[in-house]
């Protein structure tokens, strides 16, 4: 697991120097070495952590004749047969490592054969002199980040955004457009980033970069296509692809182990696996603590376990610290425990499986349709849906405009077009007001310059045309996957282990594992029993019945306890007050709605969440970006201790 950065710019003639102060930027990111290659168009920079071939897997790599050198970020995991099918097509291999078969690969297959077999999360380019081109591409579902920029002839490609901030003549702009839609999704999900000019790289995709020209191509994608297998054979086949994955996964030549919470999703990977040591954490509110069930599973399976707990004001205290590593702010509390607990887990091992990606996979999400317990409800929806779709959509047109009563949600959300109504996981479970801001709300906190006209759902439509002709279930899985999961889940997920030097794996978004699911019926995944039913029912051949049968909680975290803290109110609110947010927001109207909030029930809390999410990530990056990267741009403790001891392979 590693950081990359490149550059082509034929116009810069210190390339090394240049490319050095952007590495600098991410060595957090691969502390045990570096390395770099450049001619007179391009610069490639690599920050390593060692996981496979600890001694011989140092980048950039080059093909036999040195024509050709690559950079990669990530793992494949079935990188051994197809070595295997390289040597024998003739290639030679220097390194036992994963990276050397991406470039043979491409020698061999050119990009969209190479990225036709391979499985695993990856961020890599390739510069191939003989076509004086770069190539590079990103993995199925973008769990490793990769971001661009294309303008007056020079890209810029980077793992993280902070290492474009020391590129020469690179102009530091606030994209405005980006903040209204965070507001309301509490990430940002438009495609180019919160930097002007500098853009996501789509997920699923490869570029070609010549010249000044960029072109673009799609690899692969989600698609629905029901299969014919029996429920029992659907239950083996789940239990049997994931044992497969789980034994790819955890090829390392570093101690692995594997983030554990009350939750089926991690308990059923961690059980496959059957590590040694396992991680939990939970607060010092008893309320939010995952840790004890957690720990109940580690001693039923003679696991190792290992556990902590959030403390308030040492989270308040390092959270600017957690959003300088987002690189844009994210308001998604769970980022404070999930830094916590690779900090944990990093004092003890360099690689950890986790559970990401099985509610979009597999519907776990009440969001699918599962906004009632009632019995009854749930039949007399399920006999609605037997109507005809257009007299489905009818009836949820009346039901929408009805007063509220037990089950209008349940159904309206069953028997609706989701492109009519359907907002991810914005949500709230309340159709007159679903999202963190509204549209209009958003609007009215934000001065004019960064008012618009978009809307979350409204962002969501060039996809849902795209899946049409799918079910409901399918569609909302669909949007989920390419905005939830893509823009906040997996990014947290990389930059917050890699900000401790943690390289975090996620078998449920392996390629064999989506097109299994993306294939089951959705009878199967959502019914009258429970969302993410065959999951389940599968992890049931590992798990005690009572973990296969636990709902979903997710990361909570107490942020409706904390800002009515008098100490962390007056900390939000000092923030809140300063002279540079009124250049943004309503500031009357922010402060008045924290007091709100503090005063009454805390209803406001993820608004107000959100917005000191932002202003703190602003602050860090506008306001003083050096004293900002004198606090912050480091290798962690815990990290750096095991340097000193030696101890980091």
């Amino acid at each position: 697991m590693c950081g990359i950065v490149a550059f082509y710019d034929p116009e810069i003639n210190d390339k090394q120097a240049t490319i050095g102060k952007m590495m600098e930027m991410i060595r957090h990111r691969g502390p045990n070495s570096d390395g770099i290659y450049t001619n007179d168009k391009v610069a490639l920079g690599f920050r390593r952590l060692s996981i496979i071939d600890l001694r011989g897997g140092s980048q950039p790599i080059f093909n036999e004749d040195n024509s050709k050198a690559i950079i990669f970020n990530g793992e494949i995991y079935n990188f051994q047969p197809l070595r295997d099918d390289l040597i024998k097509a003739g290639h030679t291999f220097t390194t036992k490592a994963d990276t050397e078969v991406l470039l043979h690969g491409y020698e061999e297959w050119g990009m969209d054969g190479l990225l036709k077999k391979v499985r695993g999360m990856f961020a890599f380019l390739i510069w191939d002199d003989d076509k004086q081109t770069l190539f590079g591409a990103r993995d199925f579902f973008g769990i490793k980040p990769l971001y661009y920029s294309n303008e007056n002839g020079h890209l810029l490609v980077d793992s993280e955004l902070k290492s474009f901030l020391q590129f020469p003549n690179f102009k530091k702009e606030l994209n405005t457009e980006a903040v209204k839609p965070y507001l309301m999704n509490q990430y940002n999900d438009l495609s180019e980033t919160f930097f002007k000019g500098v853009y996501r790289f789509p997920a699923g995709h490869w570029f070609e970069y010549k010249a000044g020209d960029m072109r673009m191509h799609q690899y692969w994608d989600a698609e629905y296509k029901e299969n014919n297998l029996t429920f029992e054979e659907t239950i083996k086949k789940i239990d049997d692809d994931l044992k497969e994955t789980v034994d790819l996964y955890r090829v390392a030549d570093v101690p692995v182990g594997a983030f554990l919470s009350e939750g089926i999703d991690s308990s059923y990977i961690t059980s496959i696996l059957n590590p040694d040591n396992v991680f939990s954490i939970g607060f010092d509110d008893n309320t939010y603590d995952e840790a004890s069930k957690a720990k109940a599973l580690a001693d039923l399976k003679g696991w190792k376990f290992f556990s902590g707990k959030v403390q308030a004001d040492e989270a308040m205290k390092d959270f600017p610290e957690m959003q300088y590593h987002m690189d844009e702010p994210d308001a998604n509390p769970s980022i404070i425990p999930l830094w916590y607990l690779c900090k944990l887990a990093r004092k003890h091992v360099t690689v950890v499986l986790s559970g990401e990606g099985a509610d979009e996979l597999f519907a776990g999400y009440v969001n699918y349709g599962m906004h009632t317990h009632n019995n009854t409800i749930k039949k007399i929806t399920a006999r609605l849906k037997k109507m005809s779709k257009a007299k489905q959509v009818k009836l949820a047109r009346k039901l929408k405009k009805m007063p509220n009563f037990p089950g209008r949600v349940h159904m309206y959300t069953n028997l609706a077009n989701p492109a009519d109504f359907y907002v991810g996981q914005s949500v709230i479970y309340d159709m007159d007001y679903p999202t963190i801001f509204t549209a209009k709300d958003a609007n009215g906190v934000l001065q004019p310059k960064y008012r618009n006209d978009l809307t979350v759902n409204g962002n969501y439509q060039a996809d849902f045309a795209k899946v049409k002709d799918a079910d409901n279930v399918k569609q909302m899985q669909y949007i989920d996957l390419h905005h939830f999961m893509l823009n906040d889940i997996e990014q947290k997920a990389d930059k917050i282990s890699m900000a401790h030097s943690l390289e975090l794996r996620v078998p449920y978004l392996d390629r064999k594992i989506a097109e299994l699911a993306d294939s089951i019926p959705t009878k199967y995944l959502v019914n009258e029993h429970d969302t993410k039913y065959a999951l389940r029912k599968a992890s049931e051949r590992v798990l005690p019945d009572e973990w296969a049968k636990r709902p979903k909680l997710g990361f909570p975290t107490p942020i409706k306890q904390w800002l009515q803290e008098p100490r962390f109110y007056k900390q939000v609110r000092e923030l809140f007050s300063e002279n540079f947010v009124n250049d943004i927001f309503d500031q009357e109207k922010i402060i008045r709605l924290l007091d709100e909030n503090y005063q009454g029930d805390g209803s406001h809390r993820r608004q107000i969440w959100t917005i000191y999410t932002f202003l703190v990530w602003y602050k860090l990056y506008f306001i003083d970006f050096e004293g900002t990267l004198k606090k912050y741009e480091r290798v962690q403790p815990e990290v750096a201790d095991l340097i000193e001891q030696g101890k980091l392979v």
